[in-house]
């Protein structure tokens, strides 16, 4: 993965690999939080991209939108990171062959 991100930023040397694994290993903790499971590898596209954008806003944590001379920038909320994945995420988080929708219990 790490080489991945690393190809998709243009980064060709081992000077940034120690700040891209700490953002790998918070990301992929997050989806494993939200997936209230271990996280699948098929969903490693998603750890790859939002650690891209967390790696290009380092120095701009705080900031929500930049404006220099008419180019503008707006930047996800952190919170809402994984908002574009939530129907994938929703999927995986159903266990496997059951749906969680219907499901009637007795006790």
């Amino acid at each position: 993965m790490l080489n991945n991100i690393k190809i998709l930023l243009g980064i060709k040397d081992n000077l940034q690999d120690d700040v891209l694994d700490v953002l790998i290993k918070n990301v992929q903790s997050h989806l494993t939080v939200l997936l209230g499971k271990q996280m699948p590898e098929e969903l490693s596209f998603i750890v790859q991209e939002i650690v891209i954008r967390r790696f290009n806003r380092i120095g701009t944590e705080g900031m929500q939108s930049e404006s220099v001379e008419g180019h503008s920038v707006k930047f996800y909320d952190l919170k809402d990171e994984f908002t574009p994945y939530t129907d994938i995420i929703a999927s995986y988080k159903e266990s496997e062959g059951e749906s969680a929708r219907g499901k009637v219990m007795f006790f």
